[in-house]
């Protein structure tokens, strides 16, 4: 009964909030003679607008924005529920926004996940564009992941890679059959190294085995990474917040507190041994506050906390997404394993593992990596942005608060841009025509890692790591995989597209 009536209860808000939206646009909808609006895409419906386009049943929202900017075009707008969202994807409109309009799309609309997961939006990633935003920023770059305090981690980058590469030979040993070879998880394995490297920067700390505190921290971050991306209904239809229809927020809340309290006792360890060990990013954040306070807008410990937080989620979800799919794309081209193995010989040999000033070097290695991060980049959408105030875009007017969708996935694959084989795996590319081109926000045919004032803050950190990682692996195994058919490609939905089915490989120690 009650049931019916929450129902029954919710239709009529609902249908009084839509015609208020209604007669509120009406009234302020600009004079067509002026200014000319995007295409909107036909089928909206009467509530939720396209979302019924974005269901999972219709595919990953990359493949569908793709399919729909073949119909009208690179930019075009679509209604989540209450919330117009501009879809940008051509890297003309890219560089347009990212120039004229940055500081306008700086900002990030409020979600619930940024809500209840970020500390209420303290975590950088999540944090609204402003003078909060700008501070952070300013304490990431320059203090925490400018490339002189990278240079301070190397040690951490490449013991914690030379004790993953004897865990992998360590179980080599244990599984190989008669013909020298073993399966292994190396899903699995990119995300324990990654996670441990970016642990130990950040808060001193790896965890391996299979502990009570490993597997405590283990589940509450794949709880972090999987909420993180899922799709709130209050965030289109807001008017619904209060029924928390599939109970999202709910185990956002509880997510948060588990998280909470674990890094809140790192930072209470943190503050006990200061000047016992050698820095980690946690000590820096607590040596600065203390010549003055962080910011005004939130307590010293919450900033630390948020950020520690989003340094670790950010430096690790996001580079085991490109090492598995950059893995799986040169053991499905054996000719590109092949070269890169072989110019891993001339240049490092058999006689000493790979250090980290070897990677200049290793000119194919890098193009490996550019080539991944074109065809997967690891967050398709670039992350939701919204506009703090009327621009103009391709000659569109866009209003204050609609949403930005750049869809790096199909602007990526552009043919104008890299040719009739656009869709195809070729490293090659980047050592002849497009050799200058840069991943880091510059050049806006390829930008993985956003572009402008919001560009990702850890773009370094994730291709050194990327690098070193890889150069190691393909230096001391060999890998087969099983039949012809080759690695399953298949994405799976998310923050970031993680490859959806294992990635068990049958190696060989070859050092």
């Amino acid at each position: 009964m009650f049931g019916a009536i929450n129902c029954i209860i919710a239709l009529v808000l609902a249908l009084f909030y839509f015609l208020r939206l209604s007669r509120w646009s009406h009234t302020h909808r600009p004079k067509a003679s002026k200014r000319k609006s995007p295409p909107e895409v036909g089928g909206a419906r009467l509530f939720t607008g396209h979302l019924h386009l974005l269901s999972p049943a219709g595919g990953l929202p990359h493949f569908k924005l793709a399919d729909l900017s073949d119909t009208y075009g690179p930019i075009f707008t679509i209604r989540l529920g209450v919330r117009r969202a501009l879809v940008v994807s051509s890297w003309e409109l890219a560089k347009s926004l990212f120039t004229t309009c940055d500081a306008a799309i700086s900002s990030r609309p409020k979600l619930r996940a940024g809500k209840h997961l970020s500390h209420n939006y303290a975590m950088f990633g999540f944090s609204p564009y402003g003078p909060f935003w700008r501070r952070m920023r300013k304490l990431i770059s320059f203090e925490l992941l400018s490339a002189r305090r990278l240079e301070t981690q190397t040690e951490v980058r490449m013991s914690e890679t030379a004790q993953s590469v004897g865990e992998l030979f360590r179980a080599w040993e244990e599984r190989r059959d008669g013909s020298g070879r073993a399966l292994v998880d190396m899903k699995r394995w990119f995300g324990d190294l990654s996670m441990n490297i970016v642990l130990r920067m950040v808060v001193g700390k790896r965890f391996s085995g299979s502990g009570e505190e490993t597997g405590r921290w283990q589940e509450v971050m794949r709880d972090f990474f999987k909420l993180a991306g899922q799709f709130v209904v209050a965030d289109a239809l807001p008017y619904l917040r209060w029924l928390d229809i599939g109970g999202h927020e709910k185990r956002m809340k509880k997510n948060a507190r588990e998280l909470d309290g674990i890094v809140r006792g790192w930072l209470e360890e943190h503050r006990h041994r200061q000047g016992e060990y050698s820095p980690d990013f946690m000590d820096i954040m607590l040596s600065v506050s203390k010549e003055a306070r962080l910011h005004t807008e939130y307590d010293d410990d919450t900033i630390i906390k948020a950020t520690c937080e989003s340094l670790i989620s950010g430096g690790t979800d996001t580079t085991v997404v490109m090492l598995v799919w950059a893995f799986s794309l040169i053991l499905n081209n054996p000719h590109v394993l092949k070269k890169a193995q072989e110019e891993l010989d001339r240049h490092v040999g058999k006689q000493r593992q790979v250090e980290e000033s070897d990677i200049r070097n290793l000119v194919y290695l890098q193009a490996i990596t550019k080539e991944t991060l074109r065809l997967y980049p690891a967050g398709p959408l670039g992350g939701t942005r919204e506009f703090s105030e009327d621009c103009t875009v391709g000659g569109y007017h866009v209003p204050k608060g609609t949403w930005l969708l750049v869809n790096l996935w199909k602007l990526h694959r552009d043919p104008h841009v890299w040719g009739p084989d656009a869709l195809e795996f070729k490293p090659e590319r980047f050592l002849s025509i497009h050799k200058n081109m840069d991943v880091r926000g510059s050049d806006f045919e390829l930008i993985p890692f956003g572009a402008g004032r919001r560009i990702c803050p850890g773009s370094n950190l994730g291709l050194q790591m990327m690098h070193f990682v890889l150069a190691n692996l393909l230096h001391s195994f060999d890998f087969w995989t099983e039949g012809d058919e080759g690695i399953d490609m298949t994405e799976s939905a998310g923050l970031t597209t993680m490859k959806a089915t294992p990635l068990d490989i049958n190696t060989i120690f070859s050092f």
